[in-house]
Formats: structure tokens, C-alpha cells, sequence
């Protein structure tokens, strides 16, 4: 009925519309004709009466043309002039006044009543359609600006039918506990028959957690695709509007559509911008998000039965969401979706290297490995920028160094061409070799896999150092080398230059970061292992709330003691590595500053294969 309603506005519109440009063409072509007709008439040389009547019985004049009171009068030497007469005079009267016979000259009369008629007809009657049809369209509007506030209350979801095209879960990998635990769902809405023999009901809903990018909305709509169902999808913040209680509006209507066309699924990205944990102060606030979140929970669990109807939610913030809204009867089911493994990505790629050719050498295996922590959407963009590379470059195949430039890409944005001085470019080289030299003399720390002094994004140059695997678990070791590595920078121009630059603040922040998180979160320092971070308390009430720190001036100290011990052995480490391998430094930087950018291989020829420098074991450390 909506469809049909925004139709026939439209097309009253569209018909009202005609209506105007019509009228105004006709306004437009008589006002054309007049001025047209007028500048014509201006152009004929106008004579007197008398003058005209003389040249008449002179036989000068061939005919005459009379159309109202506008004379013509054509003459026998190809000339033409006109003459007005006045009202209710008739030519032939005057010509038998003057004492000339009209039989002596060609005499037409032009009928002009009816376009006259016309014109003053069009005239009179135009301006009151305009008139009407515009008071029409003010009433037309007001009418539908009272429509549109009554729909506000109107679900904004969008519903996809069973016809349309499908994705189902061969278009989605990379997932696979996730999309175990979903094909459970499908199969509870296709045959719910065997589950409530047993007893068993049909989950009411699902949330999906996790980052930016793997899957999550792709899940929701593969489900609905091997369910064939309908589906209904709207983001959260598509509840929230200016007026109170819309909302909770929305909340009900897309509910009553979903139980109408049930069984159904309904997907809520985002559900964090409306289902983040309510206040629990002495003076609780209760604006329209709360009260679109307590709509849900009636929703989803409230007196009425709600069944065959599953609301798949996702967030990338479920450390947010009400504690309500989290419970059995509501979301039964939480499925973490992560980032994909070593597998998983070559599933991925396998999914969107499809219609794209690639040349024989490339290595997938070696792809996925080279991509650990790459998001499904990442590993689709570095595909999409690969293709594009390979097509600039004029190829038609897509190779590793295209990928590997894609990888690039994605991971820490396009090359930019600065124009350096010699001594940034030696500046930059000796920085990114320290990190070089520190990551592979190192035990504990993956193989450097690119160096470049290449400005990419925010960063003069890069030090490539991708994990050689997944990692579950980080152990204090290898956090604590990759702070020498990052110190390395600052370490090789202090070195080199006897001077410190601006080049490792970012270094320095990463690091700050690593050994305050070791000190307050992880309990890796000589503080025991104690949490010194915010707490997450628990109420009576089941809301939860962050509670504000309550660490003594004292222990404070202490923390910042153990950051700047951390720090500062890492650095010692850093140097003491530098120094022993000065000579490898300058070989890379001289390296650096000739090709610009060297790999693995590269990188290893001239220093050696890597070596293992345990750094708990170092002196320095002790």
C-alpha cells in the first residue's frame, strides 16, 4: 500500500508538473507571435489615409490587404506600405468619401475574429488555471507533510525477498566456526518441525561480534540466502530521529512486519548506536535511545511470542551493549568473528580471485602468509588494487610484485614521491636500518620482510616486519623486543648523526604504549601481577559501569618507575645491538639510498641469515 500511495504521489507530481510546463509554452509562444507579429508590422513603412487614397487613384497600387484596422497596401513597383484605420471606419467607405471607385483596385479582407477570439479566450481563462492549480499544489503539499509525519513511526528497514539474488555461505570463508554455528539457524528455520518435537525452540537471536571488516553483515545475508526467507536489514541509527518516541515506533512496526511474514530474519548492524548499557547514575537519563532499546527487549522477549523471527545483530563494540540485551530469551547465541587464519585467507582470496587472471608464479600460500591480521575486506581491496596496478603497468596478468605492492598499499597507504635532501634520505635510511638490524639480531622477532625509505602515508619510510604466523598468545619476550626494535631508529641516528630528529615519535608512542599496557594490564613487571587499569563493576541491577581509578599517587609513581625501566632497557639492548653491527648498519643504509626499497633476500645478503641474540640473557637486562 506504501509503494502504491508514493506512486500516485509521484505521479500526481509528474502530471502537475506537464500542466505547468504546458501552460507556460502557451504563454510563451502567444507572447512570441505578438512580438513577432508586431516587429514585422514595425518593419512595413506606415503612411497617412489620405497618402494611401491618393496613390489609389493614381493607380499606383496593385491590391490591398485589410485585416482589422491594419491597412496593407501593395504597389505596382514591388513597394509595400500600411495604414491604421480608426475603429468602426470601413476602407470602402473612406475610398467613396475620397471620391474613388473600389472597383479600381484589389480588395481582401483578412478574418482574424477567430484567432482574435482565441487569444482573448486564453488570455482570460490561463490565469485563473494557474491560480487554481497552484492553491491545488499547496494543498497537495500540506497534505503530504502531515503524511509524512504521521509515517515517522514507519520501520526504515529494507526487505529483501526470496527472489532476489542470493549470497550464501560458498560466497563467505575465512569464517568457519561462525558459519557452523549459523547453518544451525538455517536449519531451524527450514525444518523446525524436528526441533520442537524434541522440545527444542528456534533461537531468538544472534549477535556477531567483532572488527571492521570480516564478514559480519556478509554472515547475515548468507543466512537469509540458504534460509529463504525474507530479510529484513537497517542499521541502528536508522531507529534515532528528532521526535520522542519514534524509535520505539520503528522498533514495533519492523517487528509486526517481520512476525507477518514470518519465519524471517531480521539483521541490526550496529546495534551498539542503540543498545549501548544504560545509565546507572542517581539521576538516570531516559532519552529516545534508551527507550528504543527497551522496545527491543520487550520485542525480542516480552509478553507476546515472538516465533520464527531471528534478529542477527552485529557490532564491533559488544564490550558496550546492555547487559540485558545479552541474555538468553534475547540473543541466545554470541559468535566472535575474528580475523581470519593462514587458511582462511587463502579461502578469501580463492572467493575474490575470481574472474581475475594471474600469472603461474604466484604463491598463495605465501600470500596468506604475508597478509596475517588482513581483514576479508582487506584481502578483497588488496585484489581490487592489484588488478588495478598490473592494468596501469600494462600487463595482462596479475603477478607477486603486484600483490606486493597492493599489500603495501592496503596495509600502510600509496607511495608519495617526496622530494628529499640527501641528508633526509641518509637520515631515513640509517633510521629505518636501525630497526632492521635490531629486529634480526634479535631471537624472539619475526624476519624482516620489506624495508623502504619510499614515504608512504604519514611515514617518510617503512620497516616491514608482518608476523610469520598467527599468534594466539604474546609472551613478555617478544613484547619486550619489539621495543628495542622500535627504539632501533633513534638508536642508529643518535649513532651515525650524534643527533636526535623527529623521525621516531611514533616509535616512541608505540613503545610507551606496549610497556604501559605490560606494567597496568599484563602484570610483566616487578608491581606483581596486579590489573592498576579502570575496573568494569557489576551492580545488583546487572548494569555495569566503569568505575574511576582509584590507585594511590604512590603506586602511580611506582608504574611510571617500571615504564621508564622497561623502556630504558630496551633501548640499552637496542644500542648495545647497533653498535656490534655497525658495519651491516652502513651496508643497508648505503643500500637504501641507492635502490630506494630492498626485501627480504636483499636484506639478508648483506647482513647474513638471521641471527638469535637472546635478550633476556643480555647482559644489559640484568
Amino acid at each position: 500500500m506504501a509503494n502504491g500511495k508514493k506512486t500516485s504521489e509521484f505521479q500526481f507530481h509528474f502530471d502537475l508538473k506537464n500542466v505547468f510546463i504546458v501552460f507556460f509554452l502557451i504563454i510563451f509562444l502567444f507572447y512570441a507571435y505578438s512580438s513577432i507579429s508586431k516587429g514585422i508590422s514595425q518593419q512595413t513603412p506606415e503612411k497617412s489615409i489620405t497618402s494611401v487614397v491618393q496613390d489609389i487613384k493614381s493607380n499606383k497600387v496593385s491590391r490591398v490587404n485589410i485585416a482589422d484596422n491594419i491597412v496593407t497596401v501593395y504597389y505596382k513597383n514591388g513597394s509595400e506600405a500600411q495604414t491604421i484605420l480608426e475603429s468602426n471606419e470601413s476602407f470602402v467607405t473612406t475610398l467613396k468619401d475620397y471620391g474613388v471607385n473600389p472597383g479600381n483596385v484589389n480588395i481582401t479582407v483578412q478574418n482574424t475574429q477567430g484567432s482574435t477570439g482565441l487569444i482573448n479566450f486564453l488570455s482570460n481563462i490561463i490565469p485563473t488555471i494557474l491560480m487554481v492549480a497552484f492553491f491545488v499544489f499547496l494543498f497537495r503539499q500540506a497534505k503530504g507533510a502531515q503524511d509524512s509525519v504521521f509515517s515517522f513511526g514507519q520501520s526504515r528497514a529494507k526487505r529483501f525477498s526470496k527472489d532476489m539474488p542470493k549470497v550464501t555461505f560458498n560466497d563467505v570463508a575465512g569464517v568457519d566456526e561462525a558459519k557452523k554455528e549459523l547453518e544451525e539457524i538455517v536449519d531451524f528455520l527450514k525444518h523446525p518441525e524436528k526441533y520442537k518435537k524434541l522440545g527444542a525452540r528456534t533461537p531468538k537471536g544472534v549477535i556477531l561480534i567483532g572488527p571492521s571488516g570480516v564478514g559480519k553483515t556478509l554472515l547475515a545475508k548468507a543466512v537469509a540466502g540458504e534460509a529463504n526467507v525474507p530479510f529484513f536489514s537497517i542499521a541502528g541509527s536508522e531507529f534515532m530521529e528528532m521526535l520522542v518516541g519514534i524509535g520505539a515506533a520503528r522498533v514495533r512496526d519492523l517487528f509486526v512486519n517481520a512476525k507477518k511474514s514470518a519465519p524471517s530474519i531480521i539483521f541490526i548492524d550496529e546495534i551498539d548506536a542503540i543498545g549501548r548499557a544504560r545509565s546507572v547514575g542517581a539521576m538516570p537519563s531516559h532519552d529516545e535511545r534508551e527507550q528504543t532499546l527497551n522496545q527491543i527487549l520487550v520485542e525480542m522477549d516480552g509478553f507476546s511470542p515472538n516465533e520464527q523471527v531471528v534478529v542477527i545483530a552485529a557490532t564491533n563494540r559488544g564490550d558496550l551493549l546492555d547487559s540485558a540485551l545479552l541474555r538468553p530469551g534475547r540473543f541466545d547465541r554470541h559468535i566472535m568473528v575474528d580475523y581470519p587464519d593462514v587458511d582462511g585467507r587463502k579461502s578469501i582470496m580463492k572467493i575474490y580471485a575470481k574472474g581475475k587472471p594471474f600469472t603461474d608464479s604466484v604463491d598463495w600460500e605465501k600470500v596468506a602468509k604475508r597478509t596475517v591480521g588482513f581483514s576479508g575486506a582487506d584481502l578483497e581491496n588488496m585484489l581490487n588494487e592489484a588488478a588495478i596496478y598490473a592494468a596501469r603497468q600494462g600487463r595482462d596478468k596479475i603477478n607477486m610484485d603486484d600483490l606486493e605492492e597492493a599489500a603495501t598499499k592496503v596495509k600502510l597507504g600509496p607511495e608519495k614521491k617526496r622530494l628529499q635532501s640527501d641528508v633526509d634520505k641518509q637520515l631515513t635510511a640509517y633510521h629505518e636500518a636501525g630497526h632492521a638490524i635490531v629486529s634480526h639480531f634479535l631471537a624472539h622477532t619475526d624476519p624482516v620482510h620489506r624495508i623502504s625509505i619510499v614515504s608512504r602515508g604519514m611515514a617518510l619510510g617503512y620497516t616491514l616486519i608482518p608476523p610469520a604466523k598467527d599468534k594466539l598468545h604474546e609472551t613478555k619476550t617478544h613484547l619486550v623486543e619489539e621495543i628495542a626494535v622500535m627504539m632501533g631508529g633513534r638508536v642508529a641516528e643518535q649513532l651515525i648523526f650524534n643527533e636526535v630528529t623527529t623521525g621516531g615519535a611514533n616509535d616512541f608512542d608505540q613503545a610507551t604504549k606496549i610497556a604501559r599496557a605490560m606494567v597496568i594490564e599484563y602484570g610483566m613487571s616487578d608491581l606483581g601481577p596486579i590489573n592498576f587499569g579502570p575496573n568494569m563493576d557489576i551492580t545488583e541491577w546487572g548494569k555495569s559501569y566503569y568505575e574511576q581509578n582509584s590507585i594511590s599517587q604512590g603506586m602511580l609513581a611506582k608504574i611510571d618507575e617500571q615504564i621508564n625501566e622497561i623502556i630504558g632497557k630496551c633501548y640499552a639492548v637496542a644500542v648495545d645491538i647497533v653498535k656490534k653491527n655497525k658495519n651491516s648498519l652502513d651496508k643497508v643504509a648505503a643500500a637504501l639510498i641507492k635502490n630506494e626499497s630492498l626485501d627480504q633476500d636483499e636484506f639478508e645478503k648483506i647482513v647474513g641469515a638471521k641471527k638469535k641474540v637472546d635478550i633476556l640473557v643480555n647482559p644489559t637486562l640484568k
